[in-house]
């Protein structure tokens, strides 16, 4: 068997969306376990809408990822003499036309077809044989089209759905080269798999419809057709197409939102593809599983809680310098200087337990570098009769310690039991004082981290508030 070839071939017309990161995943995974070759394509011949901005998403995108390719990145546009030589070789071998037929023209017949009750397609009036006696319009730059087979079948067996035929009666003659010299879509992706010599095309179900026009040209070009497999799309929680109301966003705004690239690639390898019943493996585990069999032929469904849960369960055994690196950020633009306070290395490490994603960690990180003033709300859930004396109590305790969980445990212990109180009393309250909030990681490794000093500044700012 020769050696396996895929390639991911997005158009930079836009951000890189999660439906194609996971055909880039699909193809990249199917490449390293078989040890083949995976290829970066850039389709940029939609000079309108493509963009540099795009591209560089793109690329920063499979950066992210670690999807990492073997060839390319190539570009479509750097590559036109190619299209221009093949197109006039299958115009010399009687197998592509020129076509001089305007655009109101075809809008005419269009509309005449409709209303003989027929399909609308192209009626091949500028085939040879139809065009016999013609003189082409002076002035107009003509189009390429591929003649396409008038009868027959056009079958495959693709490689997640099964055998797809069909009938060369349903496909009109297709343009493979625009006026300007720019190739279609249908006729740049086979010239570039030709060159490129790709085995397997792993791409959207979206492309269904394209193959037979596709796979006629391969033939028309005595190229070897390769293997198709067309992964269904995935829909959000409501059964429509996914958009970005149900979270389909740039690949890049999950960085943004403080999702982890293997938690991510993990989730969207899960979709739509399984191996039993795992959930959660990592990006080598998931190669060595990886086979096309194993791809559903129905649509995935996304949902953003359970990609939130896989990331937070990747969280949970991070390296905590990692994650402090991945926090800093958005502390800071939360107005923190993680350098004025503890390490942040065990702040996170501490939190990281609770978190679903770096910004909650960061947000969640907040109160060891900015104190937070407690809500009106929470003083008056907490701040119960005598708890300004046993705070003064547990602040002379405070004073002659080690400063470590254990004696701020024990410390706090004494406090209770000497006033015959109960620890929520005191230990949510002091809690609501240090931090702000009502739910934090237990109260004495908390202090721990805030450190002495910091402690008393706290309590001592909210002291007066609190009721004797």
């Amino acid at each position: 068997m020769s050696v396996i070839r895929t390639r991911f071939a997005p158009s930079p017309t836009g951000y890189l969306h999660v439906g194609g990161a996971r055909t880039a995943l699909f193809s990249w995974a199917f490449a390293r376990r078989h040890g083949g070759t995976f290829v970066l394509r850039i389709e940029d011949t939609d000079t309108e809408r493509s963009t540099v901005a795009s591209t560089q998403a793109i690329l920063d995108a499979m950066t992210w990822l670690g999807l990492d390719y073997d060839e390319g990145p190539f570009y479509q546009m750097q590559r036109l003499d190619r299209y221009r030589e093949v197109c006039d070789q299958l115009v010399r071998d009687g197998k592509a036309y020129r076509c001089y037929s305007s655009k109101e023209e075809l809008d005419e017949m269009r509309e005449q077809q409709r209303a003989r009750g027929e399909k609308p397609r192209y009626d091949g009036r500028w085939r040879p044989e139809n065009a016999v006696g013609k003189v082409p319009p002076a002035g107009v730059q003509p189009i390429v089209r591929f003649r396409n087979p008038d009868d027959g079948v056009v079958v495959w067996d693709d490689l997640v759905k099964g055998e797809i035929s069909f009938a060369n009666a349903e496909l009109d003659d297709l343009v493979i080269m625009r006026a300007d010299g720019v190739p279609t879509y249908n006729f740049g992706v086979v010239v570039d798999d030709w060159d490129m010599a790709m085995t397997h095309v792993i791409r959207g179900d979206d492309h269904v419809n394209n193959t037979p026009r596709q796979i006629n040209i391969y033939r028309a070009l005595g190229a070897e057709v390769p293997r198709f497999g067309h992964v269904p799309m995935i829909l959000g929680q409501d059964g429509e197409r996914l958009s970005k109301r149900h979270g389909a966003v740039s690949v890049m705004q999950y960085l943004e939102e403080g999702y982890l690239p293997e938690a991510f690639c993990n989730y969207f390898a899960r979709l739509g593809w399984s191996h039993g019943d795992e959930e959660v493996f990592s990006i080598a585990q998931f190669v060595e599983w990886f086979d096309l069999a194993h791809i559903s032929r129905s649509p995935a469904r996304f949902d953003p809680e359970k990609l939130r849960w896989i990331n937070s369960q990747y969280l949970k055994v991070a390296d905590d310098s990692r994650l402090a690196a991945l926090a800093e950020p958005f502390l800071r633009q939360d107005g923190c200087d993680p350098s004025t306070g503890p390490p942040l290395e065990r702040v996170v490490r501490l939190l990281k337990e609770r978190a679903g994603t770096v910004v909650e960690l960061a947000d969640a990180a907040v109160y060891f570098y900015r104190p937070l003033v407690p809500s009106e709300a929470l003083r008056e859930q907490h701040y119960g009769p005598g708890l300004g004396v046993m705070i003064d109590a547990l602040m002379d305790r405070f004073g002659s310690i080690d400063w470590n969980r254990t004696a701020i445990a024990d410390a706090m212990k004494q406090v209770v039991v000497a006033h015959g109180s109960k620890m929520p009393r005191l230990a949510m309250p002091l809690r609501v004082i240090t931090t702000g909030e009502a739910h934090t990681p237990a109260i004495d490794a908390v202090l721990e981290l805030l450190g002495r000093e910091e402690t008393r500044i706290r309590v001592g700012r909210e002291r007066a508030r609190l009721p004797t």
